[in-house]
């Protein structure tokens, strides 16, 4: 019968003590770096997980962390999963995983649903339909610890993570502009959004830059972020039969972007020649597609370890945690086909 690894193994071979490598796997700054090191690494060897039933009764938690994302479907939340769980389980903390399906009624379900079943925190990315935060105010404030990632609020103090929204949208605009595309349209999502909002500024700085008129009607606002393709589809439709359309699209997300070339094609639009395409998207496949796709690459799986580190730092912490962090992770370009000059 198979006998899943013990703290008690890992000291034993490393010629600790248990409580130093409890504290090691804690990450607790009791425990030295080099400590920590050797700690971590020998228990990822052996693929220890910890008794999380043995921890919660020991420590009166759940050891579990409850995740509001919009879709598992999409690459970079899902990216962002697999970042959270590679924190958590080492952590010894089991994750339960909601979707809202940019829905905030079922948001809201979500959530009530995870603090009923007692997670010891949340960790959240904001609906596109969500406007009210109050069901996230109401548990913050009773005091479930709460870290929000990509799409954050401002109303709620507490750790947040987010992507270099603005340096991401500039860098693809002024892409498309070097490369002679100067009437560039903004596919993107619900208006209200941190990611909407931070997107569309990078991408007006970039006209502004170079002098060129920013134009209203070049902004689309695909409120459900994409999720129904007739959206996006009605809105490449719109720009295309505008009376002076624009010459390439900047959009702000992973569905966008990949509806946005589906629905050029349908209609028969050549990219680049025609129209040039870049957009925000964590697609693995971004390279296969004809032509290869110009896009931003956010660190999620980054986003989805420091988004934890952050969580259980309020967890485990001895004293209330006051002074609170926005940390704002750097985007990368990638320079394909569809933005090639004609």
């Amino acid at each position: 019968m198979y006998e899943p690894y013990t703290i008690k193994d890992i000291a034993k071979a490393l010629g600790l003590s248990t409580s130093t490598v409890s504290r090691a796997l804690r990450g607790s700054y009791e425990i030295s770096q080099e400590t920590k090191k050797v700690v971590l690494e020998y228990a990822e060897k052996i693929n220890y997980r910890p008794n999380p039933i043995a921890l919660s009764l020991k420590e009166r938690r759940s050891r579990a962390i409850g995740i509001v994302v919009c879709e598992i479907a999409n690459n970079f939340f899902s990216q962002i999963i697999n970042g959270i769980e590679s924190i958590a389980y080492n952590r010894g903390y089991n994750v339960i995983i909601t979707q809202s399906h940019e829905s905030y009624e079922r948001e809201v379900v979500n959530v009530q649903h995870l603090a009923s079943r007692s997670v010891d925190g949340l960790l959240v990315s904001l609906s596109s339909e969500t406007i009210d935060i109050a069901h996230f105010k109401h548990l913050h404030d009773r005091g479930l610890p709460i870290v929000f990632f990509d799409r954050i609020p401002k109303e709620i103090s507490t750790h947040k993570v987010r992507a270099n929204n603005f340096k991401g949208a500039f860098d693809a605009t002024e892409h498309l502009i070097l490369n002679g595309f100067k009437k560039i349209a903004h596919l993107t999502t619900a208006a209200h959004l941190s990611t909407t909002l931070e997107r569309l500024e990078g991408y007006q700085a970039a006209l502004q830059k170079y002098d060129i008129p920013f134009r209203s009607e070049f902004v689309e606002n695909c409120h459900q972020g994409g999720k129904i393709s007739d959206d996006i589809e009605q809105a490449v439709y719109r720009q295309i039969n505008l009376k002076d359309p624009a010459t390439a699209f900047f959009t702000a997300g992973d569905r966008l972007t990949i509806g946005c070339m589906k629905a050029l094609k349908k209609f028969n639009i050549s990219v680049p020649s025609q129209i040039a395409i870049a957009g925000f998207t964590n697609s693995d496949a971004t390279d296969l597609l004809n032509p290869s796709l110009t896009c931003v690459r956010q660190p999620a799986f980054e986003m989805g370890q420091i988004a934890t580190e952050m969580l259980i730092q309020i967890l485990e912490s001895r004293y209330p945690i006051e002074d609170f962090e926005t940390k704002t992770l750097d985007t990368e370009l990638l320079v394909r086909d569809s933005t090639k000059a004609s």
